[in-house]
Formats: structure tokens, sequence, C-alpha cells
């Protein structure tokens, strides 16, 4: 049918569709419907963090865990953009037997960084050795590459490889890595200009059945609402069924009560927090004081 835009069944049954008001009463009505609710467009949620909480954190490819290659971290974000030093694949091996999805990323997109590898093994489901090595598209940019730099900047936080000599502009220059270096990426791009209720649910169905471990979402709305009609609460939900961990962003409210957009009690929550370290800079005025202000300025 013409009417029909997504299909979910892989790993739960639903259907994303243009409906009526009167069609989607009527579907409401029935007793094999959990829910009906409109798809809506979702917004993107925006180095030290894993030091400062106490995180184990190699500082080299060479002292790995050897089994870390095994964990699979679905990104559900605007892509990624796989060139970048943080995804190098350097010293990784074929993807793990448990894995099942595919590199379907699209125009001007490949899993496998040879730049930056130093192993060419295929592995014996056919998929290049490789960081990344998964990629899916739906938001009709027609890749999984990342235009935006919000899907990369996730996958880094969360599975960067290790980069030396990492800085902002020259400052703070040291070691740059996510939380789980050692770990494979599944990238799935759902945010073009905007983010689709239905993109997304659709990313959550094929990442559990491709095999990740855990989920990364990036992506919600400016208020919570009821869970029913919640599409990352309930692509979440069918995750935690399956043993996979979904972390979800708080929101980009706050600090006022009642802010936080992911409340589902099967979800972790992540918001923003403090942290030990801050960007100084000295403002020196024409008298010759000098002040240290916590901001960075550049000269003009």
């Amino acid at each position: 049918s013409e009417a029909l835009i997504r299909s979910y069944k892989r790993s739960f049954n639903g259907f994303a569709a243009y409906l009526t008001d009167e069609e989607a009463k009527r579907l409401s009505s029935r007793e094999d419907v959990v829910s009906v609710f409109p798809s809506r467009e979702l917004e993107l949620h925006t180095t030290r963090s894993w030091d400062f909480m106490g995180f184990y954190q190699p500082t080299s490819v060479t002292n790995l865990p050897a089994a870390g290659g095994d964990v699979i971290i679905g990104v559900i974000d605007s892509g990624i953009w796989p060139e970048l030093p943080s995804f190098d694949d350097r010293g990784y091996g074929p993807p793990p037997a448990k894995w099942k999805g595919v590199c379907n990323g699209g125009t001007n997109f490949t899993c496998n960084n040879s730049s930056f590898s130093l192993l060419d093994f295929i592995s014996s489901n056919g998929f290049p050795s490789s960081k990344i090595i998964g990629a899916r598209h739906y938001s009709g940019t027609g890749s999984a590459r990342d235009l935006q730099g919000h899907g990369s900047h996730t996958a880094s936080t969360a599975a960067g490889s290790v980069v030396k000599d990492a800085s902002f502009y020259g400052v703070a220059r040291g070691i740059a890595r996510g939380g789980v270096p050692w770990a494979r990426i599944a990238t799935y791009s759902v945010c073009g200009l905007t983010c689709s209720s239905a993109d997304v649910l659709a990313a959550f169905d094929d990442a559990i059945a491709d095999g990740v471990d855990v989920i990364t979402i990036s992506i919600g709305r400016r208020s919570a609402v009821d869970l029913d009609r919640d599409t990352i609460a309930i692509g979440g939900f069918h995750a935690t069924k399956r043993g996979i961990l979904t972390v979800h962003s708080a929101g980009n409210g706050g600090p006022d009560p009642a802010t936080t957009a992911s409340v589902a009690p099967w979800l972790l929550s992540v918001a923003a927090s403090t942290i030990d370290r801050k960007f100084e800079s000295k403002v020196v005025l024409g008298n010759g004081k000098i002040f240290t202000v916590n901001k960075h300025f550049f000269a003009v």
C-alpha cells in the first residue's frame, strides 16, 4: 500500500503509515494493538569524563583487553565520519560471530577504514575487519555519512579509539578516547535535517536484530511524554527484553525541574554534570591588570 511508510518485523511487530484520524481511531480500538500515535520530529541532544569517573582507560592500542573487541555499540544518530582518527581500526580482527548486521552505508561510505587498517581480514560472514562494522541509513540523505558532526561526536564519546596528542586548538593537549575504546561500532543514521520517530523505531528494530550489545541514542523530545507514545521508550523496551542496554540522553533542557525528557525506567538516562577541568584564559587590560577567566578567547 502507498500509505505504508515502514514495517517493523525483525525485533518487534508494528508499522508506520499515513492514516486519517478515523483510521487511527479504529486501529487503536483493536485488542491486538498496543498503541497508535503520531510520528513526531525529534531533536539531537548534545574529555576527561571517563578519568574523572574513575573508569579504566588505556593509553594505546597495545594494552586493550583481549575480549574488548567483542563489544558492539549501536549508535542511533546522524551517522558517522569513518575516516576520523577516533575510528582508527588498527589492531582489529574480524567482527564477532554474533554480529548479524550489514554495511549498508549508502553513497560515499565504507565501513572499512582502509587508510588506517593494518589488517585485511575478511570474516566468514563477509564483513571487513574494522571498528565500524555496520551501517544503515533511514533519513533520506542516501548515506550513513555524518554531515552534521553530532553522530561522530556521540560515537567517539562512547567508543572512540585512542588518539594521542589531541587538543582544542592547541589547548588541553592530551589523549582522547571513548568510554570503551576497543568496542566495535554499528551506526544507524536517522537524522538529516530532522529526526523522524518512524525512522528511530526502524533503527531500534534493526539494531536489536543485528546483535548489538548496547544502544546509545542522543536524540529525543524537549519534554517527557506517555511511555506508550514515546518511540525511544518503546524501542528501548524491546531492546531490554533482549538483554540490550539502551543509554539515552536526558535532554537539552534544564536545570529547571521536570525538564528531563528520558524517564522510562528501563532506559539508562544520562545528563550533563560537573567535571574537574576548565579552560582558562588571561585577559590583559590596557592598564596592565590581568584577569583569569574560565572562557577561551582568540586574539583579534
